[in-house]
Formats: C-alpha cells, sequence, structure tokens
C-alpha cells in the first residue's frame, strides 16, 4: 500500500510521544492491505521503538493470535472500515492504566482520521492521474482533424478569387479554428503544475483562462472575432444584429495584456443575449463614451427584464424568470461582474438601450460594461 511521507512522518511523531513512558515495551502500528487474488491482512507501517528489522504481518506470527495479558490492541477505524490496528506492548500486565489507555485510544483515532485522509488522497490522485491519461489522449486525436481543417482551408482560400465574396467566410474559417486551437492548449494545460493562472478564483470560464502576459493588446483585437461569430450567430437565427460602424479610435488604443478578460465578459454576455432573449429579437454590439469611461454594451430589443430581479440576476446562482425554463447555471453574470471590477470597471443592466444612444431600441436590456480610459496598473 502507497502511504504518503506525510501521513508516515505523522505516525512516526505520534508514536515518539510515548517515549519516557514508563512501562510501555514496544507500540506497532499496522495498516489493513487487501488486494485481488490475497488474502486481507494487517502489514505494519511503523513501530516504536524504530528497528531496523521489519515485524512480519499479524498474519504470519502465530504469537500475536495468543491473548497476552501484556499487549493490547487499537482499531484503527472508518465507521464500519477496518483501516488498520494500533499495537501496543507493556512490560506487564500491571502497566495499564486508564489514563494510559485513553492516551493510546486517542493515538488510534488521531492517526485513523489521517489514514483516512491519506487513503482517500490516494484514491484521488490516481483517479486524476486517469483522467489526465484520458485528457491527454483526448487533446492529441483532436489535433489531428483541427490540423486537417486548417489545411483544406488554406487550399480553398488559395483557389479563391482576390475579389471573391467567399473569402471573409474561409478567412473566418481560420481564425476559428486558430481559436478552437488555443483552446485546446489551454485544456491541455489544466492542472499542470507549471501553467499559474494571473487569477485565483475557480468559476468556469466560456474563454481559456488568461495567463500572466506582459503583451498588450486593443479592445477591437479582443471584440472583433466576437463581434463576428455573433453576427454568423445572429444570421443562422433569422434575427439582426448590430456592430460597431466604424469603431471608435479609442477601441485600437493598447491596453494591458489583463484586460484580456473583457473578451471573458463579453463572451458571457452574449451567451445569455443569445440563449435568453426572444426568437427574432435583435442584439448587438455597441461602444460608447461615458465620461472618463470607456463603454461596451451588449443589447437586446426583447422585453425588458423584471425591475425586482435587475440585480438579484447578478448575484451568483440566481437566474431570472424566463430564464428558468432553459439551461443555465446562474454563474455567467456574476463572474462577469466580478472580472469588470477586478479590472476597476463596473458592469450594469439598462432596460431603455436608448439611453447610450438614439439609434439603439427603446425597450430592451442592455448590459454595460465600463472600464476606465486608463487602464490599472498590474501589481508588481
Amino acid at each position: 500500500m502507497l502511504l504518503s511521507e506525510r501521513f508516515l512522518a505523522l505516525a512516526q511523531q505520534q508514536l515518539d510521544c510515548f517515549e519516557g513512558e514508563e512501562g510501555i515495551a514496544r507500540l506497532v502500528l499496522y495498516v489493513a492491505r487487501g488486494q485481488d487474488g490475497t488474502e486481507p491482512g494487517l502489514e505494519m507501517v511503523h513501530q516504536w521503538p524504530d528497528s531496523a528489522t521489519p515485524l512480519p504481518p499479524v498474519e504470519t506470527d502465530p504469537a500475536l493470535r495468543a491473548p497476552a495479558a501484556e499487549r493490547r490492541w487499537y482499531p484503527l477505524r472508518e465507521g464500519n472500515l477496518l483501516l488498520g490496528a494500533l499495537r501496543a506492548e507493556c512490560s506487564s500486565a500491571a502497566t495499564w492504566t486508564r489514563g494510559l489507555d485513553r492516551r493510546l485510544e486517542a493515538c488510534a483515532g488521531a492517526l485513523a482520521y489521517n489514514l483516512s485522509l491519506d487513503l482517500e488522497r490516494s484514491r484521488l490522485s490516481h483517479q486524476l492521474q486517469l483522467q489526465r491519461e484520458q485528457l491527454d489522449l483526448v487533446v492529441h486525436q483532436l489535433r489531428n482533424p483541427l490540423a486537417a481543417l486548417r489545411t483544406y482551408a488554406q487550399l480553398l482560400l488559395r483557389r479563391l478569387e482576390p475579389e471573391s465574396q467567399h473569402r471573409p467566410l474561409v478567412e473566418n474559417l481560420l481564425d476559428e479554428q486558430g481559436r478552437l486551437d488555443r483552446y485546446i492548449t489551454a485544456i491541455d494545460g489544466i492542472g499542470r503544475e507549471s501553467r499559474l493562472l494571473e487569477a485565483q478564483g475557480s468559476s468556469a470560464l466560456l474563454l481559456p483562462p488568461m495567463l500572466p502576459s506582459r503583451q498588450k493588446q486593443s479592445l477591437r483585437s479582443l471584440l472583433a472575432p466576437l463581434a463576428d461569430r455573433a453576427a454568423a450567430t445572429a444570421t443562422l437565427q433569422g434575427r439582426s444584429w448590430s456592430s460597431p460602424q466604424p469603431w471608435p479610435d479609442w477601441s485600437d488604443v493598447e491596453r494591458p495584456g489583463e484586460d484580456g478578460v473583457v473578451a471573458e465578459i463579453i463572451a458571457n454576455l452574449l451567451e445569455n443575449a443569445f440563449r435568453y432573449s426572444p426568437s427574432g429579437a435583435p442584439l448587438g454590439l455597441h461602444l460608447s463614451n461615458q465620461g472618463d469611461q470607456r463603454g461596451i454594451c451588449i443589447w437586446d430589443g426583447g422585453p425588458a427584464i423584471h425591475p425586482s430581479e435587475r440585480e438579484q440576476i447578478f448575484e451568483q446562482g440566481v437566474r431570472g424568470e424566463r430564464s428558468r425554463e432553459r439551461s443555465g447555471s446562474g454563474l455567467g453574470l456574476a463572474l462577469a461582474r466580478q472580472l469588470a471590477e477586478d479590472r476597476g470597471g463596473e458592469l450594469r443592466l439598462l432596460c431603455n438601450p436608448q439611453t447610450l444612444s438614439p439609434e439603439l431600441p427603446v425597450e430592451g436590456n442592455a448590459f454595460l460594461l465600463t472600464l476606465p480610459a486608463e487602464a490599472p496598473a498590474t501589481p508588481a
């Protein structure tokens, strides 16, 4: 049985605490073992005083099968499951006192609790290793067809004339293939110690988590691919989609790499807009100046969210009345607001999109993300 060094150190410490206890001759810690095809038994993992000669398993020592007044056994149990045993031997039967008995019972209880945790850790570690191997296999198998798709798209692009109206479609296919490849790379890094996440949160993301980066990027470079994807989705659903025309100059200003979370926020807002707004309702992305703030808005022309729900929907696990009929976790808006606040911004709901621009509908829902014009400094 594979036990951790941490548990073995704890076992040694527990048994060494009895050093100087008058009358105790030996303490031995056994762990239950049992594998397919073998009889269960108790195998020694530590003894006090420490000896270079390991003791044999209990079932191979006939002397231990006979009762002895100088020997007592303290089982290590988790419920009805026997995990092991603590064997205590004294110089004479008269050595046993109620106080010593209680100490040994407490020692056995502490060892049982920590042994249970150690066995669970070992089981989960083995399970994670198997899952890691399966994930590695899936990632490996996904890369091949993705590489083939890219090759076919590149070949198709070469056959199209420069002025062909189909070139943007193929170019978008190549962009999406590159994005999928980055997603797979991010998945491949899950659980690897060398990939330290910039954010410490554990909430599920729609996009790959951002790693620490000094590379700057503009808001337009983050948002344009999402807008293109939303336009294609709206076309398939028979909806009207509106993108910024033209993109404002401030959207091309480079910002710190940490502002990459803006893409995650907008991805969450777009997913909600397409999922929960009525079929046929128009949607769009709108950019505006909000004083010393930069405003990024995802709006829809459906019925306004009820006033009693307009703040509650930003709470984790809370979903609006209309969204309860469809699948969802109630985490997207809570995560989006938290990410916005982490970057010194704000995410709020407006139920009159036209307050942002006269070209937007009067009634609907506008989720407005505001960011400081000057991005906050990255902590050293």
